[in-house]
């Protein structure tokens, strides 16, 4: 299989080290499109050989050189690229979200119903252990029925701060945190429950980040990003991407380019998504779900509770317990893997008996084996997986439709209703 990567900031590295790595039978890396060179520079010496680098506006031509595309860009551009594709007859591999609203959704569909090509999307979380598991209880009927779901996740000042530092700041390039991020939650509870989203209703708010709520709190003017500025090295919100080889070669060096700036300080203007939001979701099958996402809690991790006519399931997960003063400064301080103080736990408690706790299974590898899961899936094709772990463009669009209508409930006050197994919204 000959690979073409679309969008080469730091997350198509884990597509690239596959291929390079313990996935290097499976396919070659042919192409590289970006609207920075110097990205695409980083990346060939990676791979060790010149392969052909294009232009956004060259990418037709970049598709005659391949069989599938990876695309890992901005999440605004994500359906261009993949209509292009798709009507190309190729094979595309694209990082969650799918796109992020119901426009990007219904050009998709439309170009995946036509297309001789093929789609996947990869959520990385139904292949962790613990969330397996999980679909596993449910599956076999640990607790009959599902009637409701509760599910809480906490972004520290690490993980959270830095969607504010990014081109993630602006919901028009991202879809805000309900789309990028809670797409995968989204997911995971549409996959577990084996549902569709009916209704959305939401709240949410800037609480935390940004000029104004700075400004409220008394804080002192801030540099508009981080290198230069008086409190770097100290300051636990301004990160040194000068410290991370491989950002400081992908987004530093890269600025002179296209001027972006992967380091802008989170209290500054032009932040333009929540970081605090509830969500109210009803599914087809009658279950509820509520839902909250904060994006400067203490500790990082996530609760779901799922309660059922036969008992209760709680999957509880702790991240990173705390998270020091000095740690934010240091990029390398964002992965989890192995944290501190991390700890998960799933209990299972049916009626009348005492609750248990239920075994997980680790594996080697990020989110407990699960990427290595994922990419196995990606490259080798899934294997008669008893869980559907792999995901396609339907289950795409449910996810990003859960966030995109919680979006529009938060700018009406009026709750959002989706039709066709929760892949439209329907009309108002």
């Amino acid at each position: 299989m000959r690979y073409a990567f679309v969008g080469l900031g730091h997350r198509a590295s884990m597509y690239v080290d596959a291929l390079l790595g313990d996935w290097r039978d499976t396919g070659t890396i042919v192409a590289f499109c970006d609207t920075n060179q110097t990205r695409m520079d980083y990346y060939n010496e990676l791979v060790g050989e010149r392969v052909p680098c294009f232009a956004p506006d060259d990418f037709a031509a970049m598709l005659e050189l391949c069989d599938a595309v990876i695309v890992t860009t901005m999440d605004s551009t994500h359906a261009h690229y993949i209509v292009a594709a798709l009507d190309a007859g190729k094979r595309v591999i694209v990082e969650k979200p799918l796109t992020i609203d119901a426009e990007g959704c219904a050009a998709i569909a439309a170009a995946a119903e036509r297309s001789t090509g093929s789609l996947v999307v990869t959520f990385n979380y139904r292949y962790s252990p613990r969330n397996s598991a999980v679909r596993r209880l449910i599956m076999e009927g640990a607790i009959g029925e599902i009637t409701s779901v509760h599910f809480e996740w906490a972004l520290d000042t690490i993980h959270g701060a830095d969607y504010f530092r990014r081109w993630h700041r602006r919901k028009a390039d991202s879809g805000g945190l309900l789309v990028h991020k809670s797409s995968h939650h989204f997911d995971l509870v549409n996959w577990w429950l084996g549902a569709a989203a009916r209704s959305v209703y939401a709240h949410g708010e800037l609480r935390f980040y940004g000029a104004e709520n700075a400004k409220a709190r008394g804080l002192a003017p801030r540099s508009e990003r981080g290198q230069g500025a008086p409190g770097l090295g100290t300051d636990p919100f301004i990160l040194d991407i000068s410290i991370d080889p491989r950002l400081k070669r992908l987004y530093l060096e890269a600025e002179h380019e296209d001027g972006y700036i992967r380091d802008q300080d989170v209290f500054t203007e032009g932040i333009t998504i929540e970081d605090n939001m509830a969500v109210l979701v009803r599914y087809d099958n009658q279950a509820m779900l509520t839902y909250s996402l904060n994006a400067h809690a203490p500790a990082e991790g996530y609760r779901v509770v799922f309660n059922g006519l036969g008992g209760r399931i709680e999957l509880e997960v702790c991240e990173r317990s705390w998270t020091p003063p000095h740690a934010a400064i240091d990029p390398s301080a964002a992965s989890k893997e192995h944290a501190a103080g991390s700890w998960e736990r799933l209990t299972l408690h049916r009626h009348w008996q005492e609750a248990r706790e239920v075994p997980i299974e680790q594996g080697d590898g990020a989110h407990g084996g699960g990427d290595r899961l994922l990419l196995n899936d990606v490259f080798r094709g899934p294997d008669g997986d008893p869980l559907a772990r792999q995901a396609g463009y339907l289950d795409g669009i449910r996810s990003v439709l859960v966030g995109a209508s919680a979006n529009e409930s938060m700018r009406t006050g009026r709750p959002v209703h989706l039709v066709d197994g929760g892949t439209r919204i329907a009309d108002s």
